[in-house]
């Protein structure tokens, strides 16, 4: 690989002219697809296997024309304090703005007016509710749809009545690059100044991984609407493309810079950064991608096309880095090269150690010690996993500044907490032999459970033999009771039904928030036991050792669960929740632990090959085991610890999204990184290998026979480059000796 990558950095050297055109074209046509191409991301979210997903599939077939996944809006009126809603004057007004809803779009299939419908007004008449069902989800409606509800909306408000809307009909796209995001950016870039020490070198990566960020974002954008992407699909692609395109881009840039300090030419040194650290980002990216896309073993649609949209994004920040970089360094010529380079080869003169040198003495000198307070502080910061709940946010978890916050609040004091969160209950009764008496059977059933605030009476289809029922639940809709209350319709009433030839199912997107909750919370074991056994056979490739996979995976768990523990702590706990504007505590994204497993594997696989394939480099070329450990990490800790923030800066920036699950995913992503880089690799990987010594690089010579050298750092390529030099030094003698 190291030589084949070392062809590929030399030539995209010398053809750099036709290497960044062609990357141009790339972009401008991925632009052009996203301008004229690119439809509405899709808001269809199907969990096959699931018994909400059943249900939902049923109602579409025994109910036409219902668009059971239609989006949906509830407008709430209030009445002023002493006034009732029923009054003639604001009952006059609700009704013009129910008229006016109506005609807001031609994708509204339904309004309900509060009037004529059961329950739709408060006991102390001062607040009711109107239902807006509509013919296509969310992510299908355009920004005249919306314009419209909130102009309707604005009626009942000039009228001196509080309007306030919730449902996913008001949802709109979350913003791609913020104001937090770019800050995150900046501070990558004072990161990059700071490490590389010259402008020029510090704007390569930001150039390439923007280049990258940008083919990637257009190229998910365009393929939203035809694939059914979500809207959270491209920011993800966003987020992962932008922090690996800088990091691997600094990786080469830092080998390239060191290579020039090492005194050959550019055109030799970008072809042994692309050989060496160019065949460690290949492994990295490789690593990234596996984990991602491995996350169809969820068996959920929209999971597995937010993985393979954030490994496209790692693919193409790989193929950059490996064509485009070395091309642009072809341009820059000797001004990558700042006033730091001179003084740092200096102080490498003077002998005196570095920082990191003088860290790992630290370490290596009490490695047992280092090691029990490292794992023992990670496991305090993991403590509060043991307390995880998973769960998908609702309009409670929205700020309360937003309609869609206040909506929420005025239906939950005015009709009860699970009002909410319905549960719609499909009653099946085609095999029974009386049909209607099964599902007034089942209605009665729903009514008389605990938890239950409220049961409506059955709504048949056309031909009788199917039903619903609407159950108000007596909690919230991501509290642990409604939960329970799905668990006894499905196993008490269904059961009961069931004898008299009818199934039972519950759905709603309450029952399908939690049929996905228990989905994720099943699938963690499975998959983090996936990845960490992938990462044990990638490394043992890698490294050709046994020891040294088996500490690599088991750092990856540490950092893992340190980052479950502070999520749980700060999103389900409320630890810090104001200072990080998180407005309501409650359970964490169900989505998120598999995707920071997938995404974090990645990124820890990165620092691991980064930082000890320098160590095994140093040891196979004759250091001592402890010499070898504090060689490679004085040669590689600077740059992983300068990834390491960037790709912290640049997962923070995301906190400040508005967003629950993409600020839950930054937070997360970030310390994980935090975790990974400072505490397990840095700190736990050389306390480690000082204490196994010569061990950690055993392998049984049968397995080391049978498995493919991969030269990850550069064995072969430097062999066969010092080969090639000899004949050429003995021939400049010669030619020497003879002219003599």
């Amino acid at each position: 690989m190291a030589t084949l990558l070392y062809r590929l950095g030399r030539w995209s050297f010398r053809r750099r002219w036709l290497v960044s055109f062609l990357w141009i074209v790339v972009l401008v046509i991925a632009g052009a697809g996203m301008m004229s191409g690119s439809g509405p991301a899709s808001s269809t979210f199907t969990v096959p296997g699931t018994e909400a997903q059943r249900a939902f599939d049923l109602l579409d077939e025994r109910f036409p024309g219902a668009a059971a996944d239609g989006a949906s809006a509830r407008v709430v009126f209030r009445a002023p304090e002493g006034d009732r809603i029923t009054s003639d004057e604001h009952r006059g007004v609700v009704e013009d703005v129910v008229a006016a809803l109506t005609g807001s779009s031609s994708r509204v299939a339904a309004v309900t007016d509060p009037f004529t419908t059961d329950g739709a007004v408060s006991g102390d008449d001062r607040t009711a509710y109107a239902q807006v069902s509509y013919t296509e989800p969310s992510n299908d409606l355009t920004d005249a749809d919306r314009e419209g509800l909130t102009e309707a909306m604005d009626l009942g408000r000039d009228a001196g009545l509080t309007v306030e809307g919730s449902g996913d009909a008001l949802a709109v796209e979350p913003e791609v690059l913020g104001p937090t995001e770019v800050i995150g950016v900046g501070v990558a870039a004072v990161v990059l100044f700071l490490a590389l020490g010259a402008l020029v070198a510090a704007g390569l990566p930001l150039l390439t991984a923007l280049v990258g960020v940008g083919i990637a974002f257009a190229g998910v954008a365009t393929l939203s609407g035809p694939l059914g992407l979500d809207s959270m699909t491209p920011i993800l692609a966003v987020m992962i493309g932008l922090a690996v395109g800088i990091d691997y881009a600094l990786f080469i840039v830092s080998r390239y810079k060191h290579e020039r300090a090492e005194g050959r030419s550019a055109y030799d040194a970008v072809g042994v950064a692309a050989g060496t650290a160019g065949s460690a980002v290949v492994f990295a990216g490789l690593t990234v991608v596996i984990a991602l896309g491995g996350l169809f073993v969820v068996n959920m649609p929209m999971l597995t096309k937010m993985g393979l949209a954030a490994a496209g994004a790692v693919v193409v920040a790989v193929a950059v880095g490996l064509t485009l970089l070395p091309a642009l360094l072809g341009f820059v010529g000797d001004r990558i090269l700042g006033r730091g380079d001179r003084r740092a080869r200096e102080s490498a003169a003077t002998g005196g150690p570095t920082l990191a040198v003088r860290w790992v003495r630290f370490v290596m000198r009490r490695p047992l010690a280092v090691l029990l307070v490292a794992v023992a502080g990670l496991g305090v910061v993991a403590l509060p996993t043991t307390g995880l709940r998973l769960g998908l946010p609702d309009d409670g978890a929205q700020p309360t500044s937003t309609t869609q916050r206040q909506a929420y609040d005025m239906l939950a004091d005015s009709f009860g907490p699970g009002f909410n969160g319905p549960l719609l209950v499909v009653v099946d009764a085609t095999r029974a032999e009386q049909p209607q008496r099964v599902v007034e059977s089942v209605a009665d059933s729903l009514a008389g459970l605990d938890g239950v605030a409220a049961a409506t009476p059955a709504a048949p289809n056309q031909d009788g033999d199917t039903a619903t029922v609407t159950v108000i639940p007596d909690t919230s809709p991501t509290e642990a009771g409604t939960e329970d209350l799905v668990d006894r319709i499905r196993a008490g009433v269904a059961d009961e039904a069931a004898a008299e030839g009818a199934d039972v199912l519950v759905t709603g997107q309450t029952a399908l928030n939690i049929d996905v909750s228990q989905r994720m919370q099943s699938a963690l074991v499975p998959y983090l036991a996936l990845v960490m056994g992938l990462a044990f056979l990638l490394l043992i490739l890698v490294f050709r050792s046994i020891l040294v996979p088996l500490k690599a995976a088991l750092g990856f768990l540490l950092s893992v669960l340190a980052s479950f523990g502070v999520v749980v702590a700060v999103f389900q706990w409320g630890w810090a929740a104001g200072l990080l504007g998180v407005e309501q505590p409650g359970p964490i994204m169900s989505l998120m632990p598999i995707l920071l497993i997938g995404i974090v594997f990645g990124l820890a696989m990165d620092y691991e090959v980064f930082l000890v394939s320098r160590m095994r480099e140093a040891y196979v070329h004759g250091a001592s085991p402890r010499d070898a450990v504090e060689s490679g990490f004085g040669h590689g800790a600077r740059v992983v610890a300068a990834a390491a923030v960037i790709m912290i800066s640049v997962f923070a920036g995301f906190i400040g999204s508005p967003e629950t699950m993409i600020m839950t995913v930054g937070l997360g992503l970030a310390v994980a990184v935090l975790f990974d880089a400072f505490v397990v690799r840095m700190t736990i990987v050389p306390a480690v290998l000082a204490l196994l010594g010569e061990r950690a690089w055993w392998l049984p010579k049968r397995l080391d026979r049978v498995l493919p050298n991969v030269d990850i750092e550069g064995e072969g390529l430097k062999a066969s480059l010092s080969a090639a030099a000899e004949p050429a030094a003995e021939s400049e003698k010669d030619g020497l000796s003879r002219s003599l």
